[in-house]
Formats: structure tokens, C-alpha cells, sequence
């Protein structure tokens, strides 16, 4: 690789952090304290974990088939359609008055990321062949710069204007700062659209030998027990997510009636490390293997999820927390560049693809399922140790496979 190109694919590279970070800025501050904001539209109890799953649906529906297609007709036209809707999906929001509406606007808004995130993760599995692990755990620290900062200023917002008598005011702000993220997000994207295009497959023929190559991929890729074995690990690492993020938000506010900030504070804090620990754990991950980052990560996890409903108090939260965020950092950073060395070069979207399919799948089941355990008599102390349970067998389960065993 001579100097010009390795500074193109720099550049590309870090043109596609910086839409990484305004895209995840802007959606994860549109769920900010997303469940009061059910809550003020009045959503059935039954219904409530439908509300915190409805942006993950669409990442089940496109994920694996956009990368897939990315796989032959390039990444940017998927990026760009990823950021038209990161850019879009902010405003509706404005106009909601019902809880059903939310829902409807979540779904839609789930397409960006649900394209976005498996498509970038591929490009730059591309980009950087021998540095898989630190490249593409750099660029999600990107996102998690985004996603840290997006509850402590969606926070800070309602906080400011929660004077006002009409609580949907103190969101349409909120949501007006969603949009000026997402728009950035797309002005980001047209930067990287005006970069030389990284080879992609040429060979695209007609409709039905497209067809033909997906389906062979998508063969290939579920007889693979070794990547459906990662698989299962991210979906279970993210049905805790998705219940966490949606979940705690609740038992803060509603429960234990800490003000808007302190809970922003606390969620935020999730991912506070992560930005730090996931460069460094996939550095770390490309020498000694994927293997060990994976297994402590699932049971650093699985520890404070048991104790978060005996506490009460902002500190010790807080600290259960941070320990939460940094063993899921841990466990998640070598997964991604796990399953593209799993996989053929020429199937890297599609890996990633099935990778965020089976990762939405558990965030979207997460939080539904979840809904039944909080209606039970156990309510929050039956939920978060029902997520501990489940990250321990995930980490038996994986310790005891053949998994990346050798690096």
C-alpha cells in the first residue's frame, strides 16, 4: 500500500467516525428517557416494552440484506441512505401526541442505524486487513463518544425545560436537537460520498444472479456453527442491553424519583468507558486473540446486574453501572472483527449483516420479554438478575466451545 492510498483510506476511514458520531449523538439522545416519555403518552404497561423494542424491529428486517448488497454495490449508497434517514426521522417526533405514534416514529427511525452500523463496520474490516480488531472497536468508541454525551445533553435539555407546563414541550426541544445531530450526520455522509469509492465486487449482473449471491452467502454464513456460536453471544450481551437502556431508566425515574438530570447521568455513564476501553480491548484482542476479552467481559457483566435493584442511592448506582458499561465494552470489542475473520472477504457485509440481525434480535426480545418479568410479583428483582442468569450461561456456553480458541 503506497502513501497516497493509505492516507485516502485514512481519510475515508475517519470521515466515517465523525458520521458515526453525530448519527449515534442523534439517535440514542431520540430515546433518552424514552420510557417517561411513554409514560406521558400514556402507553398500556403491556405495551411499554414494544415502545423501547420498536427501533430494533427494522434491524432484524435490513441489516443482513443491506450489507449484503453493500457487499456488491458499494457501502457509500447504503451509508447515504442510512443518513437521509438519521437526517428525517428526528422531526416526526414532533408531531406525536399518542403513544402508537411513538412507536411508529421509533420503528422508522430504526432503519438508519440498522443499515449504518453493519455497512461502516464492514468498510472498515476492508480498510484495515491486519488491524480489524483496533480499527473497527476505534470507530465504534466513535459512536460511543456520540452515544455517551447523547443522555447527559438529551438530560441537560429536559432538566433546562421542565418548567414548563406542558411536558411534550420539554421533548419537541429535545427532538430539535435530535434533528440538527442527524443533519449533521448527513452532511457527513456527502463528505465521504466525494471520497474514492474502496473496491467493492464488480460482478453485479441481473436481478435474479443477485438474488443467487445473496442467498449462497447467507447459506454459507448460517452452516458457519463458529459465527452463529459469536452470534448468539451479541444477541445476548444485547437483550441485557436493550432491557438496560429502556428498563433502568424507569426504576430511576419512576421508582426512585431521581430528577431528570441525575438519570441521564447514570444511563450515560453506561457507556462512559466504553470509549476508552473498546480501542483498547480490540488492540488488545488483535494480539492475544478474541477468546479471552469476550469471557471476562460476560461475567464483569453479569455482576452488578444482581445488585442494582437493592440499591438505591446515586453513587453506588452509578458505580454498578460504570462496571456494567465496562464489561460490556470488553465483551463486545473483538466480536465484530471475530466474525469477519470467521467469514470469505467477499462476504464481510453479509457476516456483519447477520451479526446486527442476530444483535437486534436480541435488543428488540430484550426488553419485550423483560415487560412480562417486571409485571410479576418480583418486579425490578426478579428483571436484572433474570439478565445476569442469562450472560452467565452465554459465557458457559462459549467458554466451552472451539470458538477462536487458537488466535
Amino acid at each position: 500500500m503506497n502513501h497516497i492510498t493509505r492516507n485516502v483510506i485514512n481519510a475515508a476511514f475517519w470521515t466515517l467516525c465523525i458520521m458515526g458520531f453525530f448519527a449515534i449523538l442523534s439517535s440514542t439522545m431520540s430515546k433518552t428517557l424514552l420510557n417517561p416519555f411513554a409514560t406521558i403518552l400514556q402507553t398500556p404497561t403491556d405495551w411499554s416494552g414494544f415502545i423501547g423494542a420498536a427501533s430494533t424491529i427494522p434491524g432484524i428486517l435490513v441489516s443482513l440484506p443491506a450489507s449484503s448488497l453493500s457487499d456488491i454495490y458499494g457501502r457509500k449508497k447504503f451509508l447515504l441512505i442510512a443518513a437521509i434517514a438519521f437526517a428525517s426521522a428526528p422531526f416526526f417526533y414532533l408531531f406525536i401526541n399518542v403513544w402508537w405514534q411513538l412507536a411508529l416514529v421509533r420503528f422508522y427511525h430504526g432503519f438508519a442505524t440498522a443499515i449504518f452500523v453493519p455497512v461502516a463496520e464492514a468498510a472498515t474490516a476492508e480498510m484495515f486487513p491486519t488491524k480489524r480488531g483496533e480499527r473497527i472497536s476505534l470507530f465504534t468508541a466513535a459512536t460511543y463518544v456520540g452515544r455517551g454525551l447523547a443522555p447527559f445533553l438529551g438530560g441537560a435539555i429536559l432538566f433546562v425545560t421542565a418548567t414548563n407546563n406542558d411536558p411534550l414541550y420539554n421533548y419537541h426541544i429535545m427532538y430539535l436537537a435530535v434533528g440538527a445531530a442527524g443533519f449533521a450526520a448527513l452532511i457527513t455522509a456527502l463528505m465521504f460520498l466525494a471520497e474514492r469509492e474502496h473496491p467493492i465486487s464488480t460482478e453485479r449482473g441481473n436481478a435474479q444472479e443477485t438474488l443467487k449471491r445473496l442467498y449462497n452467502g447467507w447459506g454459507i454464513i448460517a452452516k458457519n456453527r463458529a459465527i452463529l456460536m459469536t452470534c448468539f453471544i451479541q444477541a445476548s450481551l444485547y437483550y441485557t442491553y436493550g432491557t438496560v437502556d429502556y428498563f433502568l431508566s424507569g426504576y430511576l425515574k419512576d421508582t426512585l424519583h431521581f430528577d431528570y438530570f441525575s438519570t441521564a447521568a447514570i444511563l450515560g455513564s453506561l457507556i462512559v468507558l466504553a470509549i476508552f476501553v473498546r480501542t483498547y480491548m480490540g488492540r488488545l484482542s488483535d494480539r492475544i486473540g478474541r477468546r479471552p476479552p469476550i469471557i471476562v467481559g460476560l461475567l464483569i457483566c453479569a455482576a452488578p446486574l444482581l445488585a442494582i435493584p437493592f440499591f438505591s442511592d446515586l453513587p453506588t448506582l452509578l458505580l454498578l453501572t460504570l462496571i456494567y458499561g465496562f464489561g460490556f465494552a470488553t465483551a463486545t470489542a473483538p466480536i465484530t472483527a471475530l466474525v469477519t475473520e470467521l467469514s470469505p472477504k467477499e462476504l464481510f457485509g453479509a457476516s456483519t449483516g447477520f451479526l446486527d440481525t442476530m444483535m437486534d434480535i436480541g435488543q428488540t426480545i430484550g426488553p419485550i420479554l423483560s415487560g412480562f418479568v417486571l409485571g410479576t410479583y418480583l418486579g425490578y428483582f426478579g428483571l436484572f438478575p433474570s439478565l445476569s442468569i442469562l450472560l452467565l450461561f452465554a459465557c458457559i456456553v462459549f467458554a466451552s466451545s472451539k470458538v477462536a480458541k487458537t488466535k
